[in-house]
């Protein structure tokens, strides 16, 4: 298994050899590429799954500092939620090293109608069920490719 994410189509692709098993629509970042700290941008490279976190917990789970602290209740607010699941990357390339102490992630989100557009804080955005599935398919090793 293998994942690529485009940040120009705004979609992760979950490739299993050459053969397509899943498309997803998610959402990068809305101050575009980069790799500093502290700068909400989406880091482009190679990267492997370094850590799922979320196993059995219920859909639209609540994560802070990656610990389950209850379930959204679908009201409104404009906060960057991390919700259903976790799937935290490791860049391998020396200007994405930085990437875990950045918490940079593939999760779920409380603004699925924004999904589509680069609208995130830095991590990708999935829709809650896609999460799921996504996170369910794969195991900690899975290389990743971000590209623009």
């Amino acid at each position: 298994m293998h994942i690529n994410i485009s940040i120009g189509e705004q979609k992760l692709r979950l490739f299993e050899g050459e053969a397509l098993c899943a498309e997803y629509i998610i959402s990068t970042a809305a101050n575009g590429v980069g790799f500093d700290e502290g700068s909400y941008c989406t880091p482009t490279g190679r990267f492997e799954v370094s850590e799922k976190i979320g196993d059995g917990e219920p859909l639209k789970t609540i994560f802070k500092s990656r610990k389950p602290v209850g379930v959204w209740d679908g009201s409104l607010n404009e906060q960057d939620m991390i919700l259903s699941r976790i799937v935290r990357l490791h860049g391998l390339d020396a200007e994405n090293a930085n990437s875990m102490d950045r918490y940079i992630y593939i999760h779920g989100t409380n603004q699925e109608v924004a999904l589509g557009e680069p609208v995130s804080c830095g991590c990708i955005r999935m829709g809650n069920e896609d999460v799921v599935d996504l996170y369910d398919r794969i195991d900690v090793g899975v290389p990743l490719v971000i590209t623009y």
